[in-house]
This record gives C-alpha cells, structure tokens and sequence, in this order.
C-alpha cells in the first residue's frame, strides 16, 4: 500500500511519478524500497487516469457505505411494524369485547 500511497502524494502535488520519485518518498518515509515492485508500479499506472480513477472509486464506494445504513434501518422499520400491528389487533380486540356488552 505505500507504494500506492507514495504514487497519489506525488499526483497530489502535482509531481511526475517516476521510479525515481516513488523511491525517493519511500525512502523518505523510512520504508525499505524493493526496486521490482517500484516498476511494476510504474507500469501498471503508465495508462492510468489517476483523477478519473479516484472519482470513480469514490462513486463506486458511496452504495456500499449506504449498505450498512440501510441494513441498520430495515430492523428499526420491521419492529415499528410489527408494534402497529399489535396495536391494531389490541384495538380490534377491544372492539369486539365491546360489541359483546352492547
């Protein structure tokens, strides 16, 4: 993940990623550099939209982290269904207790 992280710093500040840059951050932060996965990097982002990846990352992450809002929601709407459903059978009990005295 460094890797990657060091590849957006640069596109962050508008800096060329280059095998050369990536090392030089790595190095920067402390990190042990292994020149292989620097190229492999490099390679893999050669035809790259950096800006256009993000954005779609970003479209593509906000369903899945509505998931879980919508998962917490669905248990909060059964149980106010099921309480106006024993209201409603108290009250239709009630009615016909009441049709028995008149």
């Amino acid at each position: 993940m460094e890797y990657i992280y060091a590849a957006l710093l640069l596109h962050k500040a508008g800096k060329e990623i280059t095998e050369d840059a990536i090392t030089a951050v790595l190095q920067a932060a402390g990190t042990a550099v292994n020149e292989s996965r620097v190229k492999a990097l490099i390679a893999a982002l050669e035809d790259v939209d950096i800006e256009e990846a993000m954005a779609t990352a970003a479209v593509a992450a906000a369903p899945a982290a509505a998931a879980p809002v919508a998962a917490a929601e669905a248990p909060a709407a059964e149980a106010a269904k099921e309480e106006e459903s024993k209201e409603e059978a108290e009250e239709s009990g009630m009615a016909g207790l009441g049709a028995l005295f008149g």
